[in-house]
């Protein structure tokens, strides 16, 4: 995979939880979900790739997804095995314990059948989004805010947040998917768990959220709650306090747990592992792809390289209580987006 940037900008100070009013049993607690959004990258990022990745198995894989997305068919002309298509990926603090709903990330990937290759452009969790025919705002604010509103516009949230982002990136957004943190720890769990290196001793602990992080430097298996709390680590209310980290520190810890399970399910057992992941993101997502769609992912792009999904995080200026886009950068993943789309993003090497 590439990466067109670093990431976002080191957190110096939390905000408060502008547009959290639609979240009845998150009220209040905004300055601790700063400290639950990081993680999404890395499953949004392998839930693109386990789509577009599934070994020579395809007729097993079609049958464990024969029962994902929905129940319709698929519009004409619109197949993934023929025509570029667009896809919101939200990643919501959603959880069991806490039911709230903000979109601590925001993905946009594109995707090319003809070249095999994928744009996934990230925005920060707070930036500030002013755009004509929708009231300035942090952007996970947005997505809560249409949860509360369905029942009064009659348009789902995930649709108006379609429409927000295509607007946003000036793409035309086909599918929209939605994942929560349940996802993440079943996901790991359903490879085995992972190996990685803690970086160094972690704790924090949290009544009101159920959050118990506790975890010694040194090579380990982490199960899935483990490795959640891993990749969540911000900063120590211990005693003893243990250290801090950075956005970068997680980033990197991100990237471990991702190649980890990448690694489980390459190995012995793996495709298996691969039908079991799909199954636990099947129960903890929300999303308006056919289950025929689904179908033509995998048969398109199951043999897409790494080197062809190209990541490119938008980063920004942050003032609080916001982040404040760096235009070149965001017109720039526009571009990225629109090349790939017209097919100018060619694959790095020839696919088997």
């Amino acid at each position: 995979m590439t990466s067109n940037s670093n990431g976002l900008p080191p957190r110096r100070q939390p905000s408060n939880a502008s547009g959290n009013s639609g979240n009845k049993s998150g009220k209040g607690k905004a300055p601790k979900k700063k400290r639950m959004r990081a993680f999404f990258r890395v499953f949004l990022s392998l839930l693109v790739i386990g789509i577009l990745v599934g070994g020579g198995y395809m007729y097993w894989l079609y049958n464990q997804v024969a029962n994902t997305g929905i129940d319709k068919p698929v519009p004409p002309g619109m197949s993934a095995t023929t025509k570029p298509l667009t896809m919101l990926l939200l990643g919501t603090d959603n959880r069991p314990e806490t039911g709230t709903f903000l979109s601590d990330v925001v993905m946009v990937a594109a995707l090319n059948p003809n070249t095999k290759t994928a744009t996934v452009v990230s925005l920060p969790r707070d930036t500030r989004i002013q755009l004509d025919g929708y009231k300035s705002n942090k952007l996970n604010a947005y997505y809560p805010r249409f949860k509360t509103q369905e029942k009064t516009s009659g348009k789902k949230a995930e649709d108006q947040m379609k429409d927000m982002m295509g607007k946003y990136l000036g793409v035309d957004i086909n599918y929209t998917t939605v994942l929560n943190f349940q996802a993440f720890r079943d996901a790991i769990n359903a490879v085995g768990g992972v190996d990685v290196t803690v970086d160094k001793n972690m704790c924090y602990r949290d009544t009101a959220d159920n959050t118990d992080i506790n975890l010694k430097a040194g090579a380990q298996h982490l199960d899935g709650k483990e490795a959640l709390d891993f990749v969540r680590y911000r900063k120590s209310n211990c005693k003893p306090k243990t250290a801090e980290s950075n956005d970068f520190d997680r980033n990197k810890r991100q990237s471990q747990v991702m190649n980890a399970m990448l690694d489980q399910m390459k190995s012995l057992g793996g495709i298996t592992k691969i039908g079991k992941v799909i199954s636990a993101v099947d129960k903890n997502m929300t999303t308006d792809v056919e289950s025929e769609q689904m179908k033509n992912f995998i048969a398109t792009y199951w043999n897409i390289s790494t080197a062809d999904v190209h990541f490119t995080p938008v980063t920004g200026e942050w003032r609080s209580p916001y982040v404040y886009i760096n235009e070149s950068e965001l017109a720039n993943a526009k571009q990225a987006l629109q090349d790939t789309l017209s097919g100018k993003v060619t694959a790095s090497s020839p696919k088997e």
